[in-house]
């Protein structure tokens, strides 16, 4: 069975300059390949018709199931829905239903209802309205020569309500596509080279319906295993099967057999062994404890961070010796493991790491340390142990490859995996 094509289209000159971030078509692709809609292309275009129109045409020469998001607002440079009007043989009409919804919205926000707002219930009458529970533009579906056109807001989490509510439901009814499966063996620790190497021979003997990539990151491979069939079961217990010797080989730097965050994995780990952490950050300025606390239920298991950007907090709450960070500088291991079990004294947890050094990319003025040098230390008050880092990149990525090394740190020392 063949599987539906999909075109993914964007639309906004804020996405073309870098100003905003196109997150829609992540999202759209994750949901479509759920269901085992193969994703063929995704194409950001900016406000203009032309450009617009010709995205259009070639996704339709192609796919089966085209989405749109962006250029469905009340203003002038919103031109998207009076463009598929045209392109579509429509004529734009009020829909009742719709602009109650939108007079509903600015009542209940004690805004005045202004004429502009009276466009947002305009649609073509060519469409199927795709209703917005929580905006006042509504999405639209077209159909032509058995293809679908679905045009929603570029507003994130209005596309997504809209794709949940109504898109997602009846194209699971519409569609018939072989499934897809997806297994993931997240590794950290050795490089993508190693893992290949070793591992050479259970690639090979892959079947051709199943496919391993390669997904290096900060620290970690991610080898994703993806299949396609006509029989989801009988896949997904074969896929396991491949998986399952992929970890047999790789057991040493196996760290997860799901498509998870680090935070998560040390989360969890944390809980199931009902154990509590705590954090003492200088040159991450607290994004290890963000991350942390990004996951649900992060209050089990984690307990507080210190800042500690400046020496005199390192020195009044970590309780560090003055006369070290004097001899020793405040990038160094001594001044890393005070700062550790200073944290742990001071909130009381079962394991503790802290971090502190030098993230810039170029020689700091009066900085004797080498740039991207950072010392880590973790400890559970009976141990501490502390490793250098050297990172090479801009502050922002050197920032985020502490953060992951970081939790790594930590979750070898909860497994007895650190080597001192």
């Amino acid at each position: 069975m063949a599987n539906i094509k999909a075109y993914i289209i964007t639309i906004g000159d804020e996405l073309l300059i870098g100003q905003t971030i196109d997150t829609n078509s992540a999202w759209i692709a994750r949901q479509l390949n759920a269901l085992g809609v193969d994703v063929m292309k995704r194409v950001a275009v900016g406000d203009e018709a032309q450009a617009i129109t010709h995205a259009l045409d070639a996704a339709l020469a192609e796919a089966d199931v085209i989405f749109i998001t962006g250029g469905l607002g009340p203003t002038a440079d919103d031109i998207t829905k009076p463009l598929l009007c045209r392109y579509f043989d429509g004529r734009l009409v009020v829909n009742e239903t719709v602009l109650q919804h939108v007079k509903d919205i600015f009542a209940k926000r004690n805004r005045p209802f202004l004429e502009r707002n009276m466009k947002q219930a305009e649609v073509p009458d060519t469409c199927t309205v795709l209703f917005n529970p929580v905006g006042t533009a509504p999405g639209m579906l077209f159909e032509k020569n058995e293809r679908m056109v679905i045009a929603m807001p570029g507003v994130p989490f209005e596309m997504m309500a809209i794709m949940e509510t109504a898109v997602l439901p009846m194209l699971q009814e519409r569609i018939k596509s072989d499934a897809i499966v997806h297994k993931t063996t997240i590794t950290a620790g050795e490089g993508e080279s190693f893992i290949a190497e070793k591992i050479q021979d259970i690639e090979t003997a892959l079947p051709e319906y199943i496919k391993l990539a390669y997904l290096p990151n900060l620290g970690t491979v991610k080898l994703r295993l993806t299949a396609k069939g006509t029989d989801a079961t009988l896949l997904s217990a074969e896929v396991q099967q491949w998986q399952d010797k992929l970890v047999t080989r790789l057991q040493d730097i196996v760290i997860a057999i799901e498509d998870v965050s680090f935070e998560e994995i040390l989360g969890r780990l944390l809980k199931e062994k009902q154990k509590t952490v705590c954090l003492a950050e200088s040159c991450t300025g607290g994004y290890i404890s963000h991350l942390l606390t990004q996951v649900a239920g992060a209050s089990n298991y984690y307990k507080g961070g210190v800042v500690s950007y400046l020496i005199e907090v390192k020195e009044n709450l970590l309780q560090v010796a003055e006369t070290d960070i004097t001899t020793h500088g405040a990038v160094s291991e001594v001044v890393a493991k005070q700062m550790a079990t200073g944290a742990l004294k001071l909130f009381g947890a079962d394991y503790s790491l802290s971090i502190t050094g030098i993230l810039d990319k170029e020689p700091v003025e009066g900085e004797t340390v080498a740039p991207g040098t950072v010392w880590m230390a973790v400890s559970d008050g009976r141990q501490t142990v502390a490793k250098m880092f050297r990172f090479f990149h801009d502050r922002q990525r050197n920032k985020e490859s502490a953060a992951t090394m970081g939790m790594l740190l930590l979750w070898k020392f909860i497994n007895g995996k650190l080597t001192v």
